[in-house]
């Protein structure tokens, strides 16, 4: 490794300079230029300033980038000047010439955005390569066949990147990979022929047949000036950052499209020059279980692009230890320098030429959400960062992975085993088996579970591997583009199973004997890297099994104990309180076990549908009179009351908000004829008399119909007996020793009067039963504020209300005029066009529901000070949502149970930023 330089000078950005050199211990920027310098630019720098062995090289800023989009894709004045002054310096440094001369500077050529975006846009390698060039280097390495290869590279990478030779519609191949199974089938006559074992004379054939293919398909010859290609490729990579797949990972990840790209040029070093030359990527601790172990593979005698794009399947980096020692021994010195240096797991890659290191680049590695957990409690433990650190490091979305469920063990042994590979993203996933991503997404939304099986994927496919429950490849290694793209979403994956036969003619697989068509049922085991055919059962991971079905000792399970460590931190800096939304018993159980703060939201309209209620029910909506409708509410009154009677015991004096009736009546009848029959032996009501209630009951926009306290207004009496059932079960559970805080609360308020009229109802009830049981509970009534009515005069409804939930479902709506279950149809085109950033169903649109939020907020502590404020959509398990209802000021957010944790840690976090 190279010393530390002593007089690397602090790193200031200057107006008017666009290109940023590094090398020889020497660099312009450092670190935390990210903005600037993007991601892999500033670490360029960074490495190059703590001493390790980095090829000198040079960035052009992400300024260009902006300046490249605003002016019609024309480059800033100075920019030419600056570039060729650091060419200049290069030459300097290595002792080579970039336009002719003896010895040839070779260059790489590599996007590089703030945020790393890994295989979604390309690199070029060998970039200086001609047909003069190729007779130098083959003369002056000795080398023939290195010069070729690395010719017939750099034509491959040039034509595909910079002249647009790529797959066109309906091809499964790419051009250039078509012309090398050609070459091999008329030569050898087997497609699958080594690449290492082609001749230099068959390596020369292919570096004339590209040059014809790029030709033919593009009307131009490939260009011999290695001025031409430099600028060539800087223009690809700036215009790659408007491609199709950065576009779509962008918009999942939320990367903003101005940020732009920089562009990093660096000096080639080669890893594809023999037997003492390698090439790696590698990660200073596993990616996908979090151990701290040196993980990550390496190929012999080829070019990093072949590691990562999984064309061949790589050696895992510790059999390096045994192929070359020396070199070995310095990447583990690096692993540890870099790891202190950056306080976070590192993906890096290396190139070994000639026996000698190389380090070509380091970023914080992308990581399942188990490993993330595990890492960042493990690295508080060595006192490598702080407990807030760790919080604020892992993604709050990413436990869901934690939560993930696994095969059951009993039905993986019973189940056929067709392959193995290498686990790259951990998890249980079984679905229908698709070989093109383009069906990933077209089967995916008709609602089946897919699994997208590729001989190895691409950059291409990413909207499939979205669609996708789980990736699996023939070919690559856990640092392959399919495995470092699983990994980030969390998808499960097996890389490498190099047993599956990939037939896309005839869109079969085969392996050991068994062969799946596509739609196939097709099962991974991410964990394991196992592959079976058909569907196997899942089980509960093994946080659920000591939370929830308490089948696992906590001292059992370390991801257990890494999960509770990180939760204690979260909810010793968090503000928000975490409720659930939980409807029986059982669902309030799991909650609590996740750490829910009590119930947000209990539908009771959810109870009606179990066993024979819906009978009582539906007798009672039938029912011809008030006196028939008390009758039939007096039969639903005991299995209400049981319910809540549960529910209170489960919640041992954490409060339950409990809503009343809110879906139109219509909703709980039968609407086919043969049901319809049924139902009028049942109940001996005549069938004519049920359909005539059902076309009575129709409406045509129920969403804004007879629904929510218009039912309490117009049926007082449903109100009477669930408030009843409310309050006999508090004061049951009351009288066992059990605090209980009951919140009554009454949907679609839109008007204060309507809640005037509720709450009559509902205080009247308590005191009847608070004097018949003889017992006394301290209960509260308040309202959802889920129409913009509501918070508009939220200041009078306030007058009566003791707390507002905001129904953000509704809320949305009814403030944006879409309907939930529709808008499928039209919000991918919205953010497609960047009419909105993200789904409004699920993230909260703050401009407009989050405004009606403020306004509600304010008037409503006008009036009342004390008022509690909460949110029960399923916004309150979405971190971004999340962090807006703590800079709200609620007082609580409230959701599914197994978002309980997402939400801990994202309030959490909420916190962390503020102090920021």
């Amino acid at each position: 490794m190279s010393k530390k330089s002593k007089s690397s000078k602090p790193a200031t950005a200057r107006k008017g300079k666009y290109v940023y050199y590094f090398g020889d211990g020497q660099a312009d920027g450092d670190g935390k230029m990210r903005a600037l310098l993007g991601g892999k630019g500033a670490n360029l720098a960074e490495m190059t300033r703590i001493g390790l062995p980095v090829p000198p090289g040079f960035t052009i800023t992400t300024e260009v980038c902006s300046y490249y989009y605003d002016n019609k894709r024309t480059y800033p004045p100075q920019l030419a000047k600056q570039v060729d002054e650091a060419i200049a310096k290069i030459e300097k440094s290595v002792g080579k010439g970039f336009e002719g001369g003896e010895n040839p500077l070779l260059l790489s050529v590599r996007s590089g955005a703030r945020d790393s975006m890994p295989g979604m846009m390309d690199t070029i390698l060998n970039l200086g390569m001609n047909d003069k060039t190729v007779e130098i280097v083959a003369s002056k390495s000795g080398n023939p066949k290195f010069a070729w290869d690395s010719y017939r590279r750099f034509l491959q990478m040039y034509g595909d990147v910079v002249m647009g030779v790529q797959k066109r519609p309906g091809e499964d191949h790419e051009p250039f990979e078509s012309a090398i199974e050609h070459l091999k089938d008329e030569r050898y006559g087997n497609h699958n022929f080594p690449d290492m074992q082609l001749t230099v004379e068959d390596i020369q054939e292919l570096v004339s047949r590209f040059k014809a293919l790029i030709r033919e398909r593009t009307g131009k010859d490939f260009p011999q000036k290695p001025k031409d290609q430099l600028w060539g490729a800087v223009s690809a990579v700036f215009g790659s950052w408007q491609n199709d797949r950065a576009i779509v990972y962008r918009r999942k990840y939320g990367i903003p499209h101005e940020w732009g790209t920089a562009v990093n040029v660096q000096t080639m070093v080669f890893g594809n020059m023999g037997e003492t030359s390698a090439t790696g990527v590698a990660f200073t601790r596993d990616p996908a279980s979090g151990e701290k172990v040196f993980y990550g593979e390496y190929l012999i005698n080829a070019q990093g692009e072949d590691v990562v794009a999984g064309v061949r399947t790589p050696n895992p980096v510790v059999r390096l230890g045994k192929e070359m020692p020396e070199s070995y021994k310095q990447l583990l010195k690096v692993r540890d320098l870099l790891e202190t240096h950056f306080r976070d797991m590192q993906d890096l890659e290396f190139t070994i030429e000639d026996n000698r290191l190389y380090i070509l680049q380091t970023r914080n590695g992308k990581r399942t959400g188990l490993a993330a957990v595990k890492i960042a409690v493990d690295m508080v433990k060595e006192k490598l960062i702080t407990k807030e650190e760790a919080l604020s490091r892992i993604p709050a979305d990413s436990l869901s992975h934690v939560l993930a469920p696994i095969f059951d063990k009993e039905s993986a042994k019973k189940a056929t085993k067709i392959a193995s590979g290498l686990p790259a993203g951990p998890g249980a996933a079984s679905g229908r088996l698709v070989l093109r991503a383009e069906d990933a997404v077209e089967r995916a939304h008709k609602g089946d579970k897919v699994l997208l099986v590729r001989v190895e994927t691409s950059p291409e496919d990413l909207r499939g591997m979205i669609a996708a429950e789980g990736i699996l490849t023939a070919r690559g290694g856990v640092s392959s583009h399919a495995a470092l793209v699983a990994r980030q979403m969390g998808k499960v994956c097996v890389c490498g199973a190099s047993d599956l036969q990939i037939d896309y003619a005839s869109r079969t697989v085969t392996s050991n004997g068994v062969t799946l068509k596509e739609g196939d049922y097709i099962s991974i085991d991410g964990t394991a890297g196992d592959v079976f055919a058909g569907e196997v059962k899942t089980a509960p991971s093994e946080v659920v099994q000591v939370l929830v079905s308490k089948t696992l000792k906590p001292e059992k399970s370390k991801a257990y104990q890494d999960f509770a460590a990180l939760m204690t931190w979260a909810d010793k800096v968090r503000r928000l309180d975490i409720r659930t939304n939980a409807d029986t018993p059982e669902q309030v159980e799991n909650a609590v076990g996740f750490g829910a703060e009590g119930v947000g939201l209990c539908r009771t309209e959810h109870m009606f549908f179990e066993g024979d209620r819906i009978d009582a029910m539906r007798e009672m909506i039938l029912a011809r009179n008030t006196d028939d409708r008390r009758k039939a509410l007096e039969k639903l009154l005991p299995f209400q009351r049981e319910d809540f009677i549960g529910i209170f015991r489960s919640l041992d004096g954490l409060p339950a908000t409990i809503r009343l009736l809110d879906p139109p009546l219509h909703e709980f009848l039968p609407h086919d004829h043969a049901q319809q029959s049924a139902l009028s032996n049942k109940l001996g009501i005549p069938q004519e008399e049920i359909a005539k209630r059902v076309h009575e009951l129709h409406e045509f926009n129920p969403m804004l119909g007879h629904r929510g306290c218009r039912l309490g207004i117009v049926y007082p009496e449903i109100s009477e007996m669930q408030a009843r059932a409310i309050f006999e079960a508090a004061a049951q559970v009351q009288s066992e020793g059990i605090r209980v805080r009951p919140e009554v609360m009454i949907p679609l308020v839109g008007f204060p009067k309507e809640l005037k009229l509720q709450i009559e109802i509902v205080n009247r009830v308590a005191k009847e039963v608070i004097k018949e049981k003889k017992v006394k509970f301290k209960y509260l009534v308040g309202t959802m504020i889920e129409v913009p009515r509501a918070a508009l005069v939220a200041d009078k409804i306030a007058e009566d209300a003791e707390f507002f939930s905001f129904g953000t479902n509704d809320l949305t709506q009814t403030t944006l005029g879409m309907s939930r279950d529709d808008s499928g149809s039209f919000i991918p085109a919205y953010t497609e066009h960047e009419i909105i950033a993200a789904n409004p169903f699920a993230t909260i649109d703050q401009d407009g529901v989050g405004e009606l939020m403020k306004i509600a907020r304010d008037r409503a502590r006008k009036v009342r000070k004390d008022i509690k404020l909460g949110i029960c959509g399923e916004h309150g398990g979405e971190p971004k949502s999340v962090e807006f209802c703590h800079a709200l000021g609620l007082n609580y957010v409230s959701c599914s149970p197994f978002r309980v944790p997402i939400a801990r840690l994202a309030a959490a976090q909420a916190v962390l930023k503020e102090k920021k």
